[in-house]
This record gives C-alpha cells, sequence and structure tokens, in this order.
C-alpha cells in the first residue's frame, strides 16, 4: 500500500519517542474497569488488553493503580506497591507482548476523592463527591506520598510494563495541589504557583531518575479545569513546560474535573469538543522550543475525527478510551479502509462509568464482551440451526448478528420499515444523535453476517411454525403502557411514539406524565426549537454549559447561557421525591441540569386525576390534596410500557423452542444495555 492510498494517513502514522516508536497515533486511554481491584481478575484483564493489542492500538494506559493506601479510589482497590504484586501483573504485560502490544500503568492517587477514611489531601477540604473528609499532608507526608509514586514506577518496570502515566488531571491528589481551590497551604508546597506546582515535577523528575531514560512516561496535565478558581492558563502552560523539562514523554490532556457541573463526555458533547484547548497548548509549547508529543482527548470516537484533529495540528497523539471498549478492531478497522464496520461508541456511559462509579465491573452498552472477554467467548456453533428472530430492535440485532457468525441460518423480522427498534426514538432525541451509528453499525453486521432480513412484514404464529424453526427468538419490544387517565383520548393526548415517531403537532404549553428516561427524553425533545441543527454547533453547546477560553478566563468555565425553550414544559411523575433518579449515575445530573436551563417544571408526587380540554388535573400525596389544574395545550403520555409477548403462547403450545429477550422479556424502562446482552449472550449459548 502507497503512503497516499493509506485511509488515514495521521492517525496511522508511526510516532519516534526516541526510544521506541509507537505504530501509530492511537492511545488507549485509561479507563478502571473494576478488572484492577482483584487479583482474581487478572486473567480477564490481560485478554481485555491482548485483544485490543491485537487490534492495532498503538499504545494502552491500564486503569488507575494506587501507589499506596492513602490513594486508593476505594478500600482494598487496586494498587501497585510490591514485587509480588508486580509479579502479578506479568500475566497482564506478556499477554499484550505476545501480540505486539505496548502498555503502560496509570498511577493514580484519588487524594480527596478517595472513598475510604484514609485520603488525604493538600488541605482538610471535603470533595462534594466523597463523605470522607481527607486528613490535611505534613510536609514528611508529601515526601512519602512522592516516593510511592517513585516506587510504583519502579514496580511497573519490574512488572513488564513499557511505561507509567502519572494521574495529575481530574482533580485527584496532583490536581488539588495545583489549584487554590483546593490548596490552602502556606509552606512550601502552597502559596505561589511555583510551591503549587512542585509535587508534578518532583514526581516527574524523580521518576524519571529512576527509572532511566527509555521508559514511556506520560504525564496527565488538567487543560481545562472547569471549576471556579482553577487553574489559569498561563500556569497550566508553566507546569507543561516543567513537566516535560523533568522528564515527560508525552503530556496526556486532562478535561475538567469530576466535580465540575459541566459534562465532558457524556453523548451530547460535540465530537472533538475539547481538541483546540489541547492545540493551544502545543502552539505554547513548541513557541517555547519544546516537541513533547501531546494527546488530545474526549469524544474522538470516529476514524474521521481522529484524522481531523491530527491533521489539524491539534495534538500528535489521540486517546480513544470508550471507542475501544465498543470495538476492539477499531484502529485494524480503519486501517483496512472499513470504518463502516466499527461499532462506534455512542459515549451513553451506562455499561462503562455508571458501572465503575457503582463499583461493578464496566463493560460496554453495543459490545457486552468488553471486559467479559474470557467469559463471552464466540466460537462455532457445533451444528448449524435455522433461528428466527422477531424483532429488529437492540436486543433481536444483538442475537441475530452473533448467531449468524457462528454460523446458523438467522431469519430476523420486523413490521417496521427499518431496523433499530426502540433506538430510532433515543437518536431522535437532541444530544443523542450517536445511537444513529449504533444502527449503522448494526446494519453492515447484519449483511456481512448473512441474516435473511424481512422488513415490513409482521411475524405471525403460522409464519413462524411453517418456517420449521429449530427455535424463534422473541425480540418484539413494548408498547406504551395505558395509564387509564380519564380524558386521555382527548384529541390533545399524544403518546411519546406519536411526538417522536410520528411528528404529530404539540403545542405551546405541554405536559409530559412520566419523568422515566423517555419522559426525559421527550422533554429536551419539546423544548428544542423546531428546526435545529440535529446536532449543537460547539459554540451553542459552549453557551450552553458556561465553557470559556481558558486562556482568557480561570478554569476554563463562565455562568451558562442557554438558548430560549421551544415550549413551556411541566414534567411529572407518581413518585415523590427527585425526578430522574433512575437516570444512569454519571449522566442523570446533566439531563437534570439540561431541563432546568431550558425552564422545565418538574413536579413529583402527584396523581393523575383527569384530563380535560383546558389541561391535565393533578391533586398531591396520598390524601390526593391541593387539586391543581395544569393548564397546556398538550398532554403526552410517557407512563411506561409493557412486553408485547402475543406470540409466545401460540409457539409454545405449537411445539416451538421460544425465548423472550429485550423488552419482550422485561419492560422495566427501554434498557438498550440488557437488551443487547441478552441478545448476545442466548446466540453465544445455542448450539
Amino acid at each position: 500500500m502507497t503512503p497516499q492510498s493509506v485511509p488515514y494517513p495521521h492517525l496511522l502514522n508511526p510516532l519516534d519517542l526516541g526510544f521506541t516508536t509507537l505504530p501509530n497515533r492511537v492511545l488507549m486511554g485509561s479507563m478502571h474497569t473494576g478488572l484492577e481491584d482483584g487479583r482474581k481478575h487478572f486473567p480477564a484483564m490481560a485478554a481485555f488488553f491482548a485483544e485490543r493489542a491485537r487490534g492495532g492500538v498503538g499504545l494502552m494506559v491500564t486503569g488507575g493503580f494506587a501507589p499506596n493506601i492513602a490513594g486508593w479510589t476505594k478500600p482494598f482497590a487496586g494498587m501497585l506497591a510490591s514485587s509480588g504484586a508486580a509479579r502479578r501483573h506479568r500475566e497482564v504485560t506478556d499477554a499484550v507482548h505476545a501480540e505486539g502490544g505496548r502498555i503502560a500503568l496509570q498511577i493514580l492517587h484519588t487524594g480527596r476523592y478517595g472513598y475510604h477514611p484514609f485520603c488525604v489531601a493538600p488541605s482538610r477540604i471535603q470533595s462534594p463527591i466523597s463523605p470522607f473528609t481527607p486528613r490535611e499532608l505534613s510536609a514528611r507526608g508529601i515526601e512519602r506520598q512522592i516516593r510511592a509514586f517513585v516506587r510504583c514506577a519502579l514496580l511497573a518496570r519490574e512488572a513488564g510494563y513499557d511505561g507509567v502515566e502519572i494521574m495529575g488531571s481530574e482533580g485527584y491528589l496532583i490536581n488539588q495541589f495545583l489549584a487554590t481551590h483546593t490548596n490552602q497551604r502556606r509552606d512550601d508546597w502552597g502559596g505561589s504557583y511555583e510551591n503549587r506546582m512542585r509535587l508534578p515535577v518532583e514526581i516527574v523528575r524523580r521518576v524519571r531518575e529512576a527509572v532511566g531514560p527509555d521508559f514511556i512516561l506520560i504525564y496527565r496535565l488538567s487543560m481545562i479545569d472547569l471549576i471556579p478558581d482553577g487553574s489559569s492558563w498561563p500556569e497550566a502552560v508553566a507546569l507543561a513546560k516543567a513537566v516535560t523539562q523533568a522528564g515527560a514523554t508525552i503530556l496526556n490532556t486532562g478535561i475538567g474535573w469530576h466535580e465540575a457541573r459541566v459534562p465532558t463526555i457524556a453523548t451530547s458533547v460535540p465530537r472533538g469538543a475539547f481538541a483546540s484547548v489541547t492545540q493551544t497548548m502545543r502552539r505554547a509549547l513548541r513557541d517555547a522550543g519544546l516537541t513533547i508529543p501531546l494527546v488530545a482527548s474526549n469524544r474522538i470516537n470516529t476514524p474521521e475525527v481522529a484524522e481531523q484533529v491530527l491533521a489539524d495540528g491539534c495534538a500528535d497523539l489521540v486517546s480513544l478510551a470508550r471507542p475501544l471498549l465498543a470495538d476492539p478492531e477499531f484502529v485494524r478497522k480503519a486501517a483496512a479502509g472499513r470504518p463502516q464496520a466499527i461499532n462506534t461508541c455512542i459515549a451513553c456511559n451506562q455499561a462503562c462509568l455508571d458501572h465503575a462509579f457503582k463499583a461493578q465491573l464496566a463493560t460496554c452498552l453495543v459490545n457486552p464482551r468488553a471486559a467479559r472477554e474470557t467469559v463471552l467467548v464466540q466460537r462455532p456453533a457445533r451444528q448449524r440451526r435455522r433461528v428466527a428472530v422477531v424483532g429488529a430492535g437492540p436486543a433481536g440485532l444483538a442475537a441475530a448478528c452473533t448467531l449468524a457468525e457462528r454460523g446458523h441460518a438467522v431469519d430476523l423480522f420486523d413490521s417496521a420499515a427499518e431496523i433499530g427498534g426502540q433506538f430510532n426514538l433515543a437518536r431522535r432525541v437532541p444530544g443523542k444523535e450517536e445511537f444513529s451509528e449504533t444502527l449503522r453499525y448494526f446494519g453492515q453486521r447484519l449483511q456481512s453476517a448473512g441474516v435473511v432480513l424481512h422488513l415490513n412484514t409482521r411475524a405471525t404464529a403460522g409464519l413462524l411454525v411453517a418456517g420449521d424453526y429449530d427455535r424463534v427468538l422473541l425480540a418484539t419490544g413494548v408498547t406504551p403502557r395505558d395509564p387509564k387517565i380519564p380524558g386521555q383520548d382527548l384529541p390533545h393526548v399524544l403518546s411519546y411514539l406519536d411526538v417522536l415517531l410520528q411528528r404529530k403537532p404539540v403545542g405551546d404549553k405541554v405536559a409530559v406524565i412520566g419523568a422515566g428516561g423517555i419522559g426525559f427524553d421527550v422533554a429536551e425533545f419539546l423544548v428544542t426549537p423546531p428546526g435545529a441543527s440535529p446536532t449543537m454547533h460547539l459554540s451553542e453547546w459552549r453557551a450552553e454549559w458556561g465553557v470559556a477560553d481558558p486562556a482568557e478566563v480561570r478554569g476554563g468555565v463562565v455562568p451558562p447561557r442557554p438558548a430560549a425553550p421551544a415550549r413551556q414544559v411541566v414534567l411529572l411523575q407518581r413518585k415523590t421525591g427527585k425526578l430522574g433518579k433512575g437516570l444512569g449515575k454519571t449522566t442523570g445530573w446533566i439531563h437534570r441540569a439540561a431541563l432546568q436551563m431550558k425552564q422545565v417544571e418538574m413536579i413529583g408526587g402527584v396523581n393523575y386525576e383527569r384530563i380535560t380540554p383546558q389541561g391535565l388535573f393533578v391533586t398531591h400525596g396520598e390524601k390526593r390534596l391541593d387539586g391543581q389544574l395544569i393548564e397546556c395545550d398538550t398532554v403526552v403520555l410517557c407512563a411506561g410500557q409493557v412486553p408485547l409477548r402475543e406470540l409466545l403462547e401460540p409457539l409454545r403450545a405449537s411445539g416451538v423452542a421460544t425465548d423472550l429477550i429485550g423488552g419482550a422479556d422485561e419492560a422495566n424502562e427501554l434498557d438498550a444495555k440488557r437488551a443487547i446482552d441478552q441478545g448476545t449472550r442466548i446466540a453465544l449459548a445455542l448450539e
């Protein structure tokens, strides 16, 4: 292949680090999967990274390992502090090297973010995201932390790692020393910025002295804190220069503290939203004569976006973290000119970050094999079976593709004119356009696997019985639950299907009944001006969330300036308490904040008494007190779903082996994570 024919010439260009050369510009960013937190998980972690090394990733970084107990993320979390632990890591590094890959270990000290009573910090200031108040480090205690970082780096080299990443961003310990927000010391480790940046500079300098010149040392630097009183831009540049001169090999971009109230990696964040920050830093370092490679990060999820970031001179490498959960073959497919075959990360956070913050093993909604490679093994079927899958939503698509790839003969039926099921609702919601990528991926996968697709076909029991299938999987999904509210048959009452799929006219004042995931999605859809760009322009998004140029505003955050809502919306639920409580742990706050900025009124603990031409009449509490008419032009019903199982009994009565998957099995919300996982697992188990 000639250089001119390389599909992504910047992305696939090797990078010479002097003592070693990376085969391309893809760095797999650190993700805490939970595999780090117990020696029993090391075989799974070895398989996880080996598969991505086999997929062509240039350099991988592990999830964070604490250098000591004080740095734990939680009690007994992953830690590298002894030669015995280093020997156990050999299973991981050997597996990666056997596939021709390179891997660095991230050294993560959580500081006041630690979810345990032994946490420490520069000052005794509790984090808003942890119930534990940290102990203020003494000068001797700071020295112990530095030595712990150095020891951890030496042990990483002993364990066979190709390098380490020192986590200096996202509001963890090192970041806490840098910001006056969290460092109120008056000794040599506080006060002036020169003092506050002593910790990272000392750590990098001593680690480099200890490990020698031929070991990759990545420093993760917070280039925009997104908190009030965060670092200024001159301070960030000064630190970048100092850690480069202290011996860093690569500077990785950190975006925002965990306590920041700005979304940084959710699906509503525009692609490559923060690449310009890395570009500005890169220019500043080049102007100072420093040519250290910089990594751009956050919401870079396709080869096209990655290539553009590099071609524009924003960075020298790109960090792909969750995109490599979604598809370990990302680099290999890009190199083969097959981007349409990539299973794109949709930045939903539902199976990765949400799991991590609930102390569960992380995986991926669109790829349930992620971090389950030793359990969900896809092998050829022992015997070719004829299988019918009814319903081309997430569960049916996952099952049909996996079955066909294993060698089974698969017919996939759907009464709609296109595949997708409930994903066709999600992708119409502003900020969730990425869901279209999953349908593009499944469409390509259906074709390459040889699934026979029957659209616009309502599968009946007679048709399926006559087909003489060995097995039928019913992925028929859900139907809206009937809330049985007097007056719901009035013409100004619509279902969420009417609004999102049928695009029926909606008035200026709307009451949305039901505040689950669909209710929030419908409310977001309704407050967005009609005809708005499907994907919010970057400048609009920055204004919406108050993101500023860190070179102009300390911390890069200003008061939000959201656009005016298209409609006046009231969102209601029967349950008392906070609306959206069941939404994702790491994204629920984003949805609530977005609606609050659009002036959506949220009311809980109501009883839906009746709908009238004037609006919705409700009462409050068990005693049905304080009757209230919510005046509105339109009422939208988002009151839950029930499974569609009408084919189950006729098929089983006819002796057809039949299984329920996805919403047809369980209609609690619209859980694509469970649906895709269930469809994949049942397809892997069928012999």
